[in-house]
């Protein structure tokens, strides 16, 4: 049994055999989600549990390089653009933008994708590994 937050067996294996520029994806409830992909559904009612939480927690166990947001989150969730922030603040990360059709072809890719049961707007991230390399 390991020590930590995260209890999810799921997350947990999708995280050990990330390699460095593998994505995983975290979304809302409406994010679709393609068949070829693997699906961690999370969502139990509308908000539980939320896109925030999830985030930091799955981050808190994440070698991080880099984020993608879509584009229309800046303008139609502010409040959540700015939780995301602050989770990753302590993360020396790039924050990069991208439209939401861009954003969805991307994550046709991912390793999976982490359903929430979110229901605010472009509330969907993806999570680019780094490499853990200690003293780096």
């Amino acid at each position: 049994m390991i020590r930590g937050r995260l209890l999810n067996s799921e997350i947990i294996s999708v995280l050990a055999a990330m390699g460095h520029t593998d994505q995983l994806v975290i979304a809302d409830a409406g994010l679709p989600i393609p068949a070829t992909v693997k699906r961690i559904d999370l969502a139990l009612e509308k908000g539980l549990p939320s896109f925030d939480a999830t985030l930091a927690l799955i981050a808190s166990n994440m070698v991080m390089e880099k984020v993608i947001l879509a584009e229309e989150i800046k303008e139609n969730n502010p409040e959540m653009l700015k939780k995301i922030k602050e989770i990753l603040s302590d993360k020396k990360i790039e924050l990069e933008f991208v439209s939401h059709e861009y954003f969805k072809k991307l994550s046709s890719s991912s390793k999976a994708i982490v359903r929430t049961g979110e229901c605010t707007p472009y509330a969907n991230i993806i999570l680019q590994s780094g490499v853990n390399f200690e003293g780096e």
